[in-house]
């Protein structure tokens, strides 16, 4: 298989950064903004759309784009209420051992080190009593952890995969991708640095092999140039078109420290795990 190939350092960060996720986690505060910025936050390809030639179609980096209701209305799903519990719910590293649940479930892999769990963190950071761990050790994370959004969906936190990944990466993570029958998108993610590695394209090989809705979320895009994450992009648009066929079009571009794209993040989320009609269907 496929994902034996895959056997082949999240960083913390500190009290600002941590205190700036906090003001811009809720829309609320994000509306304060000025328009550009509000709007480079909620949409970060804005930012990267002006240095784009007339003639590059953009079309696909513009597929899911809610309204300012729809993002509210996303946000409400992942802040918790006496009704609503947003908890980590287990770990498991065998699919026997994976809870049963019969709500929509998405996970999320990629490369050790790719930032998947300060993420999965700053998807919940309307929750801060949910414990998402984050570790300076690439690898930190094991096994399977289950996240429940009350009676909305799962998430579902991977190991990552390459240095350091589980020795039983492969039996672990393959009868999951393949058995879970209320497993309804996949993120794939990126570092936005380093582009899309061998490795990522063995991910892509097994999410195709399986016939996985999957979709790529570009990290760490404050740590990257607008040069060369434009370049990261339009490869990953050119990718998706060439090489396969059950990949969302619009890659999504994200950073866990300045918060841009997450709301909208929240919001594809909401939508995939049918928690939210949009006005607008995306394609």
């Amino acid at each position: 298989m496929v994902g034996r190939v895959l056997l082949g350092l999240c960083s913390v960060p500190g009290p600002r950064s941590v205190r700036r996720v906090q003001q811009l986690s809720s829309l609320r505060n994000a509306v304060l903004l000025s328009e550009r910025k509000r709007r480079s936050l909620l949409y970060p390809f804005s930012e990267l759309e002006t240095h784009l030639s007339r003639q590059v179609d953009q079309g696909c980096f513009r597929l899911f784009q809610p309204s300012m209701e729809e993002l509210f209305m996303a946000e409400k799903i992942f802040t918790p209420s006496p009704r609503h519990d947003i908890v980590y719910s287990s770990s498991a590293v065998h699919i026997e051992h994976m809870p049963q649940l019969a709500q929509p479930e998405v996970c999320f892999i990629g490369r050790s080190n790719v930032g998947k769990s300060s993420l999965i963190r700053a998807l919940f950071s309307l929750a801060p009593d949910v414990e998402v761990r984050v570790s300076k050790t690439p690898g930190h994370t094991k096994k399977l952890n289950f996240f429940t959004v009350g009676r909305a969906f799962t998430l579902v936190d991977m190991p990552g995969y390459g240095y350091r990944a589980p020795k039983d990466f492969v039996e672990m993570v393959e009868p999951y991708l393949q058995q879970r029958q209320n497993l309804v998108r996949t993120f794939l993610l990126v570092d936005g640095g380093a582009g899309l590695q061998k490795l990522d394209l063995v991910a892509v090989e097994m999410c195709e092999e399986f016939g996985i809705p999957y979709v790529f979320v570009v990290t760490k895009i404050d740590r990257t140039r607008q040069g060369p994450l434009l370049t990261l992009l339009l490869q990953l648009r050119d990718f998706i078109k060439d090489q396969t066929s059950t990949c969302y079009a619009q890659p999504f571009i994200v950073s866990s420290i300045q918060f841009s794209g997450v709301h909208l993040l929240r919001c594809f989320i909401a939508h995939v795990t049918r928690n939210l009609q949009l006005s607008s269907k995306p394609t």
